[in-house]
């Protein structure tokens, strides 16, 4: 049993098997049989007393494709494949000169600023609009309507994803208060509102777990912090603060929780080839040796602890969000193992995040990416002019992965394709067909009865 498995038997509910977990909580659908019924039972309006949002950035079909084949076979099923209702969601952002146009291939910046505010803004932009206004946030609109809200990533606290629920900022660099070079006008020494971290104190989401120790040790510049730390910031805003496994693990209801695991992003969980020019042998991945976790798992079942207990006897549930940060990272590294180590996990978090939903009917599960990435499968005969891998897979066979968005040895580009978006749940039935990201945001605060 995981950690994660064992912290939510815990303090939740007992977890459950994913079989028995399509028998309690989802239609069943026998293979080639007709699903009718099946959907209109999966189908529910309504409010949601919880939200969970599931984000695996750069996790386009291509991603999850590659994950599902080497993890479990071409005819294996992940968590995230017995979502009863499916859909596909447009990414692009504007162009910042002209926010009439498109720009087709959009970054984690502007695609959350979409789901997280219902708006459209330029690449590099955390929830605020191309002229620069910033926009009430989902969680945001959440915390103020009186549920509890949590903030999990495997990277940093202050990357694009995580930020665009607690911060409004006009370049998404701008993460501590040494990084505000780009962000003038939200600099607190110019009277602003601070860095990325600093605001996502602020906001007091009750849980922040991932990343980015090193940002919040930054010193703030003005304000009624000045010489102190952003971790001081936190401690004096009631946060109790954990950095290792140990200390997450122990933490407990009754005060706000920020974990900070890693000065950087969080450590990978598997390792192996590189692609490269020529390709590579036929390999296994490995499991990260340097690993110290914790794991996505372990953050998410934590994250679904504390807030469970501490709405257990409320009126308003909770809003929470949880991402896999690192395939999208290990994507521009031409890092197939790397990926797929991370999607793998990613789909973990999923399946906890069901396991609590198949004893919450009234939950709101939602998966989905912020944009594609470049990785392909490609025939084994290719002879292709990028990076490829060939790696062998739970069927025993090979596949071989390309990345050639780029010239070689550059970090490898997001795609313009639209991306799978899958949910269970009160309101679910706004993922079907295609949509936008920003009809994401409009799905959520409906659910949860916050909409503007």
């Amino acid at each position: 049993m995981t950690s994660s498995s064992r912290l939510i038997r815990r303090g939740v509910v007992a977890v459950v098997a994913v079989g028995a977990l399509t028998a309690a909580a989802l239609p069943t659908f026998a293979s080639g049989g007709d699903r009718s019924s099946g959907l209109r039972s999966a189908i529910q309006d309504g409010k949601a007393r919880n939200v969970i949002l599931l984000i695996g950035d750069g996790m386009g079909d291509s991603e999850i494709t590659i994950a599902r084949n080497y993890a479990k076979g071409a005819a294996g099923r992940l968590a995230m494949d017995t979502l009863p209702l499916t859909g596909e969601y447009t990414t692009y952002a504007v162009s910042k000169a002209d926010p009439s146009k498109p720009d087709y291939v959009t970054d984690s910046a502007a695609s959350g600023t979409g789901w997280s505010t219902g708006h459209k803004t330029y690449n590099g932009a955390i929830s605020v609009t191309p002229d620069g206004r910033p926009q009430a946030t989902v969680l945001e609109l959440a915390k103020k309507a009186g549920f509890r809200t949590g903030d999990v990533s495997t990277a940093e606290l202050g990357d694009a994803t995580p930020a665009v629920l607690a911060a409004h900022v006009e370049d998404r660099s701008c993460e501590g208060p040494a990084d505000m070079a780009k962000c003038p006008r939200q600099d607190k020494v110019n009277g602003g509102p601070g860095s990325i971290s600093e605001q996502q104190v602020q906001t007091g989401a009750d849980v922040y777990l991932g990343g980015g120790r090193a940002r919040f040790a930054q010193t703030i510049k003005a304000g009624p912090y000045q010489g102190r730390t952003v971790i001081d910031q936190a401690t004096a805003a009631g946060y109790g603060v954990v950095t290792d496994p140990a200390g997450l693990a122990a933490a407990k209801p009754g005060k706000k929780l920020l974990g900070l695991f890693a000065d950087g992003n969080m450590p990978l969980e598997q390792t192996g080839p590189l692609a490269k020019v020529g390709g590579t042998e036929p390999a296994r991945c490995a499991p990260n040796a340097e690993f110290g976790g914790p794991h996505l798992t372990d953050m998410a079942g934590k994250a679904l602890q504390l807030l469970d207990t501490q709405t257990r006897h409320s009126k308003k549930g909770f809003f929470l969000q949880i991402e896999g940060a690192s395939i999208d990272k290990q994507d521009h590294a031409a890092n197939p193992c790397g990926q797929i180590g991370e999607n793998v996990e990613f789909d973990k978090a999923v399946k906890a995040a069901l396991d609590y939903a198949g004893h919450h009917r009234d939950t709101l599960v939602v998966v989905t990416a912020d944009h594609g990435h470049t990785s392909q499968i490609v025939p084994l005969e290719t002879d292709s002019p990028g990076q490829t891998a060939t790696l062998i897979t739970a069927d025993g066979a090979q596949m071989k992965i390309n990345y050639a968005t780029t010239k070689p040895g550059v970090s490898q580009e997001h795609t313009g394709t639209e991306v799978r978006i899958a949910a269970q749940g009160p309101q679910a039935a706004g993922v079907v067909g295609v949509t936008d990201q920003t009809d994401l945001f409009h799905t959520l605060s409906r659910a949860l009865g916050v909409e503007r």
